[in-house]
């Protein structure tokens, strides 16, 4: 919408000045000159044809928008010499049917447009197209693309503090993949769940902060601001676990193997800016939520979980999520505690039995925080599901009769 009311203003000035000349019969004589040198009789300074002023005002349209929208100049000057290349070629082609179209007003008109293009492409409103196609590119999506575009945020990568949230998601299993799988079946299997896991997420809203080896790890929040970046984070956390698994079910067809992706997703304040040197350098976040969402990812592997999120997140989230406590872990600094929990599902997509069940184990976390081993097995125990297996929970059971027995617990504020 910003190039668009851009481009028909600068038409408008265009097609008036050249209109207004034509009016006024300034290219009168020069049409008297050509016409007779094409043999033909110019009309009279009193008699102004319809197709001059059509002519007028395509050109002036076309090139006001393709001088503002393209990026490179090369281009924006190819489309105008091919416009005054037409505008010749229909005075040619006209004057063998005996007919005089002074090419005039047009070129006036397709002069007017591509300065007034070329000096709004020259502004920073009129260079953030350009700017966002070479910081961004395809790590944003078309609908993200069109909004940043048309935004009044200004463009900051110098670096600035941003409320958002970040989703990480890592592959664990790599080393087993890469002893059964020859390396050409290896790269495509992990680049297949790397590829859809960044489209999928992009398609989202995210920005694709990085992807590559084993990590995909995605911001919301930046560079667009969003106040519900949390909400949006985890529900994409939650439906990207379904989008692997069916990668997951291509790649047992393939290879007979399976990626055992892990995924995390924190909330907090971090900085933004461009990042890097100038031979590698790019858009990007940093700050504890990005480490500490990274942290989340690995300790899925401590619980069997899949997916996990920091309390802040929840804090912003949690009308749109079901989740369960899994954690209260020590923070980097050491003074304080942080609740991890597991995302279970959308808000309202659990069954009411998993409710049940997910209740028990909350409970059961309650009593094993007191200490009350007997009742936290009690309350584990009646979580259990009827078919199938709860990593989690099976895990909570192993190390509330290790606690019980006198063993240590151990922590994964070191991951």
């Amino acid at each position: 919408m910003r190039y668009f009311k851009a481009s028909l203003i600068c038409a408008i000035i265009a097609a008036a000045i050249a209109l207004g000349l034509y009016e006024a019969g300034v290219f009168h004589f020069i049409d008297q000159w050509l016409a007779a040198f094409l043999g033909q009789v110019a009309p009279g300074m009193d008699r102004h044809s319809p197709a001059q002023y059509a002519a007028v005002i395509l050109i002036a349209s076309g090139i006001a928008w393709t001088t503002v929208d393209l990026n490179h100049a090369g281009a924006k000057i190819l489309v105008a010499v091919g416009a005054l290349a037409e505008i010749f070629g229909l005075t040619l082609v006209l004057n063998f049917y005996d007919v005089y179209f002074s090419p005039f007003p047009a070129l006036v008109a397709l002069l007017a447009a591509f300065i007034g293009g070329m000096i709004y492409a020259g502004t920073p409103p009129g260079r953030r197209k350009r700017t966002l196609m070479e910081v961004f590119g395809d790590r944003i999506s078309d609908a993200t693309f069109k909004k940043l575009l048309d935004s009044n945020v200004p463009l900051c990568f110098t670096g600035e503090v941003r409320a958002a949230s970040v989703v990480v998601c890592e592959i664990f299993n790599h080393d087993e993949l890469m002893e059964s799988l020859s390396t050409e079946h290896f790269v495509a299997a992990t680049n297949l769940l790397l590829r859809r896991g960044a489209d999928f997420l992009v398609e989202k809203g995210g920005y694709l902060d990085d992807c590559a080896g084993e990590t995909l790890r995605v911001i919301f929040g930046a560079p667009l601001p969003d106040d519900n970046h949390a909400e949006a984070a985890c529900e994409a956390a939650l439906k990207l676990v379904d989008e692997l698994d069916g990668v997951n079910r291509e790649c047992m067809e393939k290879w007979n193997q399976a990626l055992d992706f892990r995924i995390g997703v924190n909330s907090g304040e971090m900085v933004c800016a461009a990042y890097g040197s100038n031979r590698l350098g790019t858009f990007s976040v940093a700050g504890e939520p990005v480490d500490f969402a990274r942290r989340l990812c690995a300790a899925n592997t401590v619980y069997g979980s899949r997916v996990l999120a920091g309390s802040h997140t929840l804090e912003l989230g949690q009308h749109a999520v079901e989740v369960r406590p899994m954690e209260l872990v020590r923070t980097r600094d050491e003074r304080s505690r942080e609740e991890v929990y597991e995302l279970l599902g959308l808000r309202n997509s659990l069954p009411d039995d998993a409710l049940e069940r997910r209740d028990l184990f909350w409970k059961g976390i309650i009593y094993y925080r007191e200490q009350l081993w007997d009742e936290a097995l009690d309350h584990f125990r009646a979580a259990l599901p009827a078919e199938g297996i709860d990593a989690p929970l099976d895990f909570y059971i192993r190390r509330t009769e290790q606690l019980r027995d006198g063993l240590p617990a151990l922590e994964w504020s070191r991951l």
